[in-house]
């Protein structure tokens, strides 16, 4: 017999009839998604107590004003994480470092020179101190995305870390460093990166050629297909004038935006 199974609408895996939530990334299956007239869609809000899996370990979203994603991680399975985003960890969980390098610039720009490793068997907890949606993007092999620094929460063994520093984009704004984004690259399985929005997160997915242009304090993450630019405007209101900054983004590719900005520094 035939069984129709039902497809995500956010990581388009499979799950049997009958279930309510995605076994790969916890969205809602029984909730129809909501698409803005300008084409945004709305990130899936994962409901109090959502499971789903990863290689052989599991992940549990627990809340829903600040979630907090529990980590029952199966022997040989890891997670890299920042230091400050666990909330707690069971004593016997092994914990080493993987140095990013970047010395001085990542200091300077308010980024850590080392993310932690915890390596299953054991379970852990990770949680950023702010209001937001906790985003769970599963990665297809070869898939390559960029995040803003600070919002990377956590991610599996399987994928490969490195960062991008953008100058002048947040030197024009803020006087900072530059603007780091982390990059995450798959490896050969499926990852699964777990990332902190402010407020409310958007989704859009860019056309070949189609640009939109982003305060960059919005801007979340990207597929690497999406190049970020600095758009310069100068704004005219009879003698006054001020010079208005965007992010401008070029598809094609994924692009997604945070409804609120909280100010890091130099990020």
């Amino acid at each position: 017999m035939i069984v129709d199974l039902i497809e995500c609408q956010w990581c388009k895996a499979q799950s049997e009839p009958g279930q309510t939530t995605c076994a790969t990334c916890g969205a809602p299956l029984d909730e129809q998604y909501k698409v803005t007239e300008a084409g945004w869609t709305e990130v899936p809000q994962l409901r109090d107590l959502t499971r789903f899996g990863f290689s052989n370990s599991t992940c549990q979203v627990d809340g829903e004003i600040v979630p907090v994603a529990e980590l029952a991680l199966a022997a040989g399975d890891a997670v890299f994480f920042e230091h400050h985003v666990v909330l707690w960890k069971e004593p016997s969980l092994a914990i080493s470092v993987m140095d990013v390098g970047g010395g001085i610039q990542r200091m300077a720009g308010g980024m850590p020179r080392i993310l932690n490793v915890a390596t299953g068997p054991g379970r852990i907890a990770v949680s950023r101190d702010a209001a937001r949606e906790l985003v769970v993007l599963p990665l297809d092999p070869g898939t390559e995305i960029d995040v803003r620094g600070h919002a990377f929460l956590a991610g599996t063994h399987s994928l490969d870390y490195s960062f991008v520093r953008l100058k002048g984009l947040t030197n024009i704004l803020h006087g900072g460093d530059g603007m780091f984004l982390d990059r995450f690259v798959t490896k050969g399985e499926t990852g699964l990166l777990l990332l902190h929005g402010c407020g409310n997160v958007f989704q859009r997915t860019l056309a070949p050629g189609e640009t939109i242009l982003v305060e960059p304090g919005s801007f979340l993450y990207k597929d690497s297909s999406v190049t970020l630019e600095t758009s310069h405007q100068k704004v005219r209101t009879g003698a006054f004038s001020h010079d208005l900054y965007l992010a401008e983004l070029h598809g094609p590719g994924r692009v997604a935006i945070q409804t609120m900005y909280v100010h890091h520094g130099a990020d």
